[in-house]
C-alpha cells in the first residue's frame, strides 16, 4: 500500500464505519441514529455532513450546497459538531478541510459549500435561511424542539432532495416521538457497548456498574427510547429512585403469575415476579424489594409453570401466587403436575388492572418499594400505566404479577390487621 494511500486510510468512514452509523437506503427524508452516550453517533453526522458537502475531488461539488448545523446551545454546536474529537474538523482530511469563519459561525468547504451553525435556544435565527442538508445534533434535549423542529424544516427546501441526520440519545419528547412515527423518516440504533473499541475501559468499567440493569441505563446506554406517558401511575424518576444494589433480609418472598392468554409463540407474555417483604413492626412500617422479572414469552402452560417454580427455588419462595381468570383450576393443575407440594394461592381480578395498581402505585410514592436492577422491561410497562388503563401494546403481563405479588405481601395482609370497626368505615 502507497504512503498517501495509508494517509487517508483513516478517513475512509466507509471502511470504518459500524451498522448505524451507516445512512440506509431509499428515498428517505429524515434519519434518526438513536444510540447510547458514547456509541458514535457525533462521529456518524460529522461524516454525514461531509458525504453531502464533498464531492470525489477537493473542489468538486457534493450533493448538498448549504447546509445548518443545529446543537441545544451555539457553545455546544461549535464545540462538538464542529470542533469535538469526532467532529467536522476532526473528521476532514487536510486536502478537504473546511475553514471556519468565526464572524459567521460558518464553515466553508474548499468547493463553496458551507455549514452555519444555529442554536436550538433561538428558533427564529432560522426563519429565512434555506437549506439542502441538515444536521441536528441531541434533539431530545432541545428546550424549544417543538418550535425549532418545523423552522429547521421549513428552510430545508433546496436541491432535488433536502434531507436531515438527527443524531441524539433518546428522551421520550414529542418532537422525537413525532419524527419517529413520520414515513419518511428512518432510523438506526446502537447501546454504547458497539464502539466500545473507541471507548476507555475504565468508562465503560464505571459507567456500566453504576447504571446497567437500570432504567436510566436503558435510555442512556442501550439507547432505548422509553415510554414514560402522561398521566402514568409510575415515573422513570421515581423509580430510579426506588433503586437498591441488595436486598434487605426479608421475612417472606413469593412468586407471582400472570398467566398467559393462548398459548405458543403468538401468546401473550407470562407475567412471573419474584417480591419479598421485610414485615416486622405495624405495617405502615412494612417494606417491599422486588428482586426479579423471570416473564417468559411463547411458553406452553407447562413451561411458564416450570419457570415460576425454578423463581421459587432462586428465590427460596414461600407461595406462589397465581391469577386464574384466565384458567381457572387449571392454572392450578398444571402447577401441581409438576410439584404437587407447592404452596400455592389463586386470586381472582374482581376491577380493573389499572385499579388493582393504584393502591401499589401509593406505595411506591411512600418509598416503601425498592427495585433490584435487571427490572427493565417490568418497568417500562409501569411507566405507561395510568389510571385510565395501559397505554402501551398488548397487555400489562408483568404490571399485573407485580400488582399480585405486593398485593399479597403487604396489602392483603395489611387489611386483615385493621380493626373491625376500620373494615367497616
Amino acid at each position: 500500500m502507497k504512503a498517501t494511500e495509508l494517509r487517508a486510510l483513516p478517513y475512509l468512514f466507509d471502511f470504518w464505519a459500524l451498522g448505524h452509523q451507516v445512512p440506509p437506503a431509499g428515498d428517505w427524508r429524515t434519519w434518526v441514529i438513536l444510540g447510547g452516550r458514547g456509541a458514535g453517533k457525533t462521529r456518524a453526522g460529522a461524516e454525514w455532513v461531509r458525504s453531502m458537502a464533498e464531492g470525489s475531488r477537493p473542489r468538486d461539488p457534493g450533493p448538498a450546497r448549504r447546509i445548518a448545523l443545529v446543537g441545544e446551545t451555539m457553545d455546544q454546536a461549535r464545540e462538538v459538531m464542529v470542533f469535538g474529537e469526532s467532529g467536522i474538523l476532526a473528521c476532514t482530511p487536510r486536502d478537504r478541510r473546511p475553514r471556519w469563519i468565526a464572524g459567521r459561525q460558518m464553515l466553508v468547504w474548499p468547493n463553496g459549500a458551507t455549514a452555519r451553525v444555529f442554536s436550538a435556544h433561538d428558533p427564529e435565527s432560522l426563519r429565512g435561511p434555506q437549506f439542502d442538508a441538515a444536521w441536528a445534533d441531541e434533539l431530545a434535549k432541545w428546550p424549544k424542539a417543538a418550535a425549532v423542529w418545523p423552522m429547521l424544516q421549513f428552510g430545508l427546501r433546496l436541491g432535488r432532495r433536502p434531507r436531515a441526520c438527527v443524531t441524539t440519545t433518546p428522551r421520550r419528547v414529542s418532537a422525537l416521538t413525532d419524527l419517529l412515527a413520520r414515513p419518511s423518516t428512518v432510523q438506526t440504533h446502537a447501546p454504547t457497548e458497539a464502539n466500545r473499541a473507541y471507548l476507555a475501559d475504565t468508562f465503560l468499567e464505571e459507567i456500566m456498574a453504576e447504571y446497567a440493569g437500570t432504567r436510566l441505563g436503558r435510555q442512556e446506554l442501550d439507547g432505548v427510547l422509553l415510554s414514560d406517558v402522561d398521566g402514568a401511575l409510575w415515573s422513570t424518576a421515581g423509580l430510579e429512585a426506588a433503586r437498591v444494589d441488595a436486598a434487605p433480609d426479608l421475612d417472606r418472598i413469593v412468586v407471582a403469575v400472570d398467566p398467559p392468554a393462548g398459548q405458543g409463540a403468538q401468546a401473550d407474555t407470562c407475567g412471573i415476579i419474584v417480591a419479598g417483604a421485610c414485615t416486622q413492626g405495624p405495617p405502615r412500617d412494612w417494606r417491599v424489594v422486588v428482586l426479579e422479572d423471570a416473564s417468559v414469552q411463547g411458553c406452553s402452560p407447562m413451561g411458564w409453570a416450570a419457570a415460576a417454580l425454578r423463581a421459587m427455588a432462586r428465590h427460596g419462595a414461600e407461595r406462589l401466587v397465581a391469577e386464574v381468570n384466565q384458567g381457572g383450576a387449571m392454572v392450578e393443575s398444571i402447577v401441581r403436575s409438576l410439584d404437587d407440594t407447592v404452596p400455592y394461592k389463586a386470586v381472582h381480578a374482581g376491577r380493573s388492572k389499572a385499579a388493582r395498581a393504584e393502591p401499589v402505585a401509593a406505595l411506591y410514592e411512600q418509598g416503601r418499594v425498592a427495585h433490584l436492577r435487571g427490572l427493565g422491561e417490568l418497568e417500562d410497562q409501569m411507566c405507561q400505566m395510568t389510571a385510565q388503563g395501559y397505554a402501551g401494546t398488548g397487555s400489562p403481563d408483568r404490571v399485573d404479577a407485580l400488582v399480585w405479588a405486593i398485593t399479597d405481601l403487604v396489602l392483603a395482609p395489611a387489611r386483615a390487621h385493621r380493626s373491625p370497626r376500620m373494615r367497616t368505615l
